[in-house]
């Protein structure tokens, strides 16, 4: 009897002990690089949902495609700078301009660690991880809003 109870007490530390090593190290998510974006065919003139998620060492997320152009503006590609929560996280709305062609699109993600240096006020970019998600703009009608 009691070297059953003696067992079971060295599983308990056994298992206590495994709890106790994974307790210093960060859970495997954090380090990953996740990107959504909501919903997957628009119309133009449509607002999506960019839902993102970057490793603990970026301090800010770059967003990037062809279908976010401004009008009047002579570029085809523009990009939208997302601030970090302290655990990685971030969302915003993003406008598919009216202007954008119809079709397939490529929304790129950079996550990156921006220092500046605060004497020469010179800013350092590092890119730590990229991730891209497919997007499908559809033609604008009228009959969408009614």
């Amino acid at each position: 009897m009691r070297a059953i109870i003696g067992m079971a007490a060295a599983a308990v530390l056994i298992t206590a002990q495994a709890g106790v090593a994974h307790a210093g190290t960060p859970p495997p998510w954090r380090k990953l690089t996740s990107f959504f974006v909501l919903p997957y065919s628009p119309h133009q003139n449509d607002v999506v949902r960019v839902l993102l998620h970057c490793p603990d060492e970026a301090n800010h997320a770059i967003v990037g495609s062809t279908a976010f152009m401004l009008k009047g503006s002579w570029r085809t590609y523009r990009e939208v700078g997302l601030g970090l929560s302290e655990r990685g996280f971030a969302r915003d709305g993003v406008i598919i301009s009216r202007y954008a062609p119809p079709g397939h699109h490529e929304v790129r993600m950079k996550c990156v660690k921006v220092t500046i240096d605060q004497h020469t006020h010179l800013r350092k970019v590092k890119v730590l991880s990229r991730a891209s998600a497919p997007l499908f703009v559809r033609e604008f009608r009228v009959r969408q809003y009614f």
